[in-house]
């Protein structure tokens, strides 16, 4: 299946849809070819932080893989002209097949198109967008598009109505954040959380002083990322789990990221420090009222029985509230500390759609694999074991 060539993309159009509406889709393989569109969108359309154009250009330039293919499907009403939606998807070859896939590369928690406006969508609307935009993409053995939200700040994502979308394993987790700064935690959060904050931060305020400081330079900047690094990267090792953050790309794009969001306040760094200690460093996105919790380091050992990293999410929480925001979002994961703060989840969903019988073979594993994680996650003690073994043979290969 040889790739297509970037001047028949750039050509390809189509069009496709129903009695009710018709579009037409037209495929770029450029960010720049749509970035007028992008850019307008971010600033006045639906748009997520995932899908923020800074941040998707930093997935086309250091993190696709080897022969991948950007594929970006601009989808227009027939009968107006007007743009109404942009796709990022990326073509890549798998195991003995070809995938398309959101343009994420493991970076992105949520897949949702950039939408011209807040105008709503209905099923049949959004099953004729979706055929326009299929019509346009290059020969596939299959389509995978994961971490699809209900949502977007409100308005229906038009991926979550399709026929073809279903529930996955992935749930996300965050809290509303209302009223005053003041007491916040303790309006929000379970009871038993507001306590243990409380009475760490007396105990970290005991040790030297408590502050929440955010990189605001590219100095700070730089030494709250190394930070992150050493924390993060020394935490997983003990856990013997993987982290996106041994690879050097990935460290490259994070890095990059939160140097230009000192720019425009998109991406923001932040450390918690007492005294002139760092005990935690997080990475957070910020749009639209909302702060969404990305990469977090800490040194669980500074301090006996307290939990840098719990404090920090609050502490983060308050700051937010101060500024404004309404929401914040513990990103994607069913880890039991999300719980017991008190965040309430949702399931996201996805498709996984086969196109030829290596795509349908391909798809057989996948929901075999789902099923089996869906299995273990189910019986506490074997999920405690299985989490043994895998962190002793990441040990063996470190």
């Amino acid at each position: 299946m040889a790739p297509i060539s970037a001047a028949r993309a750039s050509a390809l159009s189509a069009s496709a849809g129903t009695a009710g509406r018709v579009y037409t889709a037209r495929l770029h393989t450029s960010l720049e070819a749509v970035k007028p569109l992008w850019l307008e969108w971010q600033a006045d359309g639906v748009c997520t932080a995932h899908q923020h154009y800074a941040w998707a250009e930093g997935i086309a330039a250091r993190l696709m893989p080897e022969g991948a293919e950007l594929l970006v499907v601009e989808v227009s009403d027939a009968a107006t002209g007007e743009p109404r939606m942009l796709v990022p998807l990326m073509r890549r070859r798998a195991f003995h097949h070809y995938v398309i896939e959101w343009l994420s590369c493991g970076v992105c928690d949520y897949s949702a198109p950039l939408l011209a406006d807040a105008s709503p969508w209905t099923t049949q609307g959004a099953e004729a967008a979706w055929a326009a935009v299929c019509s346009v993409l290059p020969p596939v053995d299959r389509i995978h598009i994961a971490g699809i939200p209900q949502q977007i700040y409100g308005v229906a994502n038009p991926l979550a109505l399709l026929s073809a979308t279903r529930d996955s394993i992935q749930i996300t987790s965050g809290l509303a954040l209302h009223g005053e700064p003041e007491g916040l935690i303790k309006r929000i959060c379970k009871p038993s959380f507001a306590k243990t904050f409380h009475k760490h931060c007396r105990r970290f305020e005991q040790m030297g002083g408590l502050s929440l400081v955010e990189a605001d330079t590219p100095a700070l900047m730089e030494e709250l990322f190394g930070t992150l690094l050493e924390l993060r990267l020394k935490r997983f090792r003990e856990l013997g789990r993987f982290d996106l953050l041994t690879q050097q790309s990935a460290v490259d794009f994070y890095r990059n990221a939160a140097l230009q969001g000192l720019s425009d306040g998109s991406v923001r760094l932040f450390g918690l420090r007492v005294g002139q200690a760092w005990l935690a460093s997080f990475l957070v996105l910020a749009r639209k009222g909302t702060l969404h919790g990305i990469l977090l380091g800490i040194d669980k050992d500074a301090i006996a029985n307290v939990s840098p990293g719990l404090t920090t999410i609050a502490k983060l929480m308050i700051w937010g509230r101060e500024r404004g925001f309404d929401y914040f979002d513990l990103s994607v994961g069913g880890q039991g500390y999300k719980e017991y703060i008190g965040a309430a989840s949702s399931v996201l969903a996805e498709i996984c759609e086969p196109m030829t019988v290596r795509g349908r073979g391909a798809n057989a594993v996948i929901l075999f694999r789902s099923r089996a994680e869906l299995y273990v996650r189910s019986k506490p003690r074997l999920l405690k074991a299985v989490q043994s073994v895998a962190r002793s043979l990441r040990r063996l290969k470190d």
